[in-house]
């Protein structure tokens, strides 16, 4: 076993997310970052902001990733690991380029990223290596010297990043009235993505109808509900099924949609649903406004008894995975022999992007893989 305290040869983390408007003038900016180069024009961006004007024009993202931060850095402090936790997102501030360069003024030179995505796929993962090469190159431009960085692996299956979304699913059927309880259907909802993206995610070898995506997300599915019924001796029938879909019409994307969901479940006669979140790291604006917003009005219009699991957010356990991958990967660095921590069918993911994995449209320079720009 790795020793639970020796992070080198790293000497810092970066809590790397998407970032989020914390204010209505902050809303069609940052929209104009997440779709820079896509065409799209102010006026449709505004439309699209509504989601957020809902909300006073405040994701709640940024703040679950300071709650993070914190749980992180108490974390690590009660486990004695000297490793100064920092934080940096793709489309707000505090953005991944200004963060970066201050940890290479810091004088951080070995660098581990911690991205608020646990599965594969390209927006989830390689876009993420992407976005790290484009602040490297940035800081070289700059004339600054480069740190190596690496990524964690996916921790869809780490058990402190499942037994809070089990906990979660009880918690939500024991709120259910008791007469619709034992009948509950289980809706394991993501984010859905084109499905051209989803057969190419994860290594080359997963490749396939849906990818490592899906088959990634059936496996938390499944223990989740393997749980449930472990603990409450009742066997509920389950289905993934996805939400927050954008894009042309044209394209693709993984199906069933939510609300679509709720519908077919009313009319086969469900009596009570429970929606699990498993896709999503903490209750940002996606579940907001696409679960408690739209899916429970759905749920409201069909009569139909509904309740939404929590995310996993600052959860003290999946700190404490943190702190576990950290010092797993820590030890790899080292030469070390490390059985990984990882429950299901699947087994531990990989700790560097193989070549091909989670493939862009068009070559871009990654960081933080095989393939990697930047050595």
């Amino acid at each position: 076993m790795p020793d639970a305290r020796d992070v080198s040869p790293y000497d810092a983390l970066l809590l790397l997310s998407f970032g989020g408007p914390e204010g209505p003038d902050d809303v069609v900016p940052f929209l104009e970052n997440v779709t820079r180069g896509r065409g799209i024009p102010k006026e449709r961006l505004k439309e699209v902001g509504q989601h957020y004007f809902l909300f006073g024009g405040v994701s709640p993202i940024n703040d679950q990733n300071r709650a993070l931060l914190d749980a992180l850095r108490k974390d690590f402090a009660e486990h004695g690991l000297d490793l100064p936790v920092y934080w940096g997102n793709r489309n707000w501030a505090p953005y991944l380029t200004d963060t970066l360069r201050e940890m290479v003024r810091d004088g951080r030179r070995r660098i581990l990223v911690l991205a608020t995505s646990a599965y594969a796929s390209y927006s989830g993962c390689r876009q993420y290596r992407e976005n790290l090469a484009d602040a490297l190159a940035a800081l070289e431009a700059e004339g600054l010297e480069l740190p190596k960085v690496d990524k964690l692996r996916h921790y869809f299956n780490h058990p402190g990043f499942l037994e809070p979304m089990i906990d979660g699913v009880l918690r939500s059927l024991a709120e259910l009235p008791e007469d619709v309880r034992d009948g509950a259907h289980l809706a394991f909802s993501t984010h859905s993505i084109p499905t051209a993206s989803a057969d190419t995610s994860g290594p080359v070898e997963e490749h396939g109808d849906g990818g490592a995506y899906v088959k990634q997300h059936l496996d938390v599915a499944q223990q989740i509900a393997d749980a449930v019924r472990e603990r409450t001796g009742v066997d509920h029938p389950w289905q993934l099924v996805y939400q927050s879909r954008s894009g042309a019409p044209h394209i693709p994307w993984l199906e069933p949609d939510i609300c679509d969901h709720l519908d077919e479940r009313h009319a086969a006669g469900v009596p009570a649903v429970v929606i699990a979140p498993i896709g999503f790291v903490s209750d940002h604006m996606e579940v907001l406004y696409d679960l408690d917003t739209e899916a429970k009005a759905r749920a409201e219009e069909l009569g139909l008894p509904m309740r939404r699991s929590a995310t996993v957010g600052a959860d003290p356990r999946f700190a404490a995975a943190v702190r576990e991958l950290v010092t797993e990967r820590a030890a790899v660095e080292r030469g070390q022999d490390v059985t990984p921590c990882a429950l299901g069918a699947l087994g531990a993911s990989h700790n560097l992007c193989p070549v091909g994995c989670c493939p862009a449209r068009a070559p871009r320079p990654v960081a933080a893989g095989a393939d990697s720009t930047y050595a």
